[in-house]
């Protein structure tokens, strides 16, 4: 299965001013947001990537922008699964005054009890958000292989309950996670696992990049295809679960 590359967005004209942003429009990229998005093209520059899915929210469309412009003909979709969380009445407000509200606790430590007035709960954010990965891992693998890679851009709840998912912790410890603006969270899926390989990485990615088969390694491949085709065999591979004790290098 595909490894899907989750970019929070760059940082906001919110996160600046202590709100909380929801899906209040006209929330764009700060100065610093648009230099971080500018800049995420040539973090990703050594990725094939084979397409790009972001939520529809301003400031998410900014981010993959400089990506969209810098690889001409890079699909890029739009999934209103991978929205921010809906605050409802919580949208907009400052976060230091939320603080003081009876439901913020329950929000920092019973999250999968938590529900926003006039919103959605945190139990529905995430399972649409990790129905909508779930789904387009299937696509991608289905039109580019199971060694692709996407890129999926979205916001920091929505990111951070997708990691919980991958690493099977539950909801009520989701708060444990963290991922800052513009930072990028790998997560390789598998027939029988995902694998967290990256979490709010700022740094390089290179190393994910799938090497180049050897012209002995390549022919090796085409056999198996041939032998699989011809006996109906499940050619899926299972990478990294073979994890070396103790975690290897």
């Amino acid at each position: 299965m595909p490894t899907l590359i989750l970019v929070r967005h760059g940082r906001s004209t919110a996160n600046t001013a202590g709100l909380l942003a929801g899906r209040t429009p006209g929330v764009a990229l700060d100065e610093h947001g648009l230099a971080q998005a500018a800049a995420l093209p040539g973090r990703l520059a050594a990725l094939p990537l084979s397409a790009v899915v972001s939520s529809p929210l301003q400031r998410c469309q900014e981010t993959v922008q400089p990506l969209a412009e810098a690889r001409p003909g890079l699909a890029l979709h739009t999934d209103e699964r991978i929205s921010e969380c809906d605050y409802g009445d919580w949208s907009g407000r400052k976060l230091a005054e939320l603080g003081d509200e009876p439901l913020m606790t329950t929000v920092q430590q019973h999250p999968s009890a938590a529900a926003f007035p006039g919103g959605e709960s945190m139990r529905g954010m995430q399972a649409r958000a990790v129905e909508a990965v779930r789904e387009w891992n299937t696509r991608i693998e289905s039109e580019h292989g199971a060694d692709a890679l996407y890129a999926m851009c979205s916001h920091g709840d929505i990111i951070k309950s997708v990691v919980a998912d991958a690493l099977g912790m539950h909801l009520d410890l989701f708060q444990r996670i963290a991922v800052g603006p513009c930072s990028l969270t790998v997560i390789r899926y598998t027939a029988l696992r995902p694998f967290l390989l990256r979490l709010g990485e700022t740094g390089e990615l290179d190393s994910l990049a799938p090497p180049e088969p050897s012209p002995e390694e390549a022919e090796e491949e085409a056999a198996r295809d041939a032998s699989a085709q011809a006996t109906g065999q499940d050619k899926s591979r299972d990478q990294g679960s073979n994890a070396t004790v103790g975690g290897g290098a």
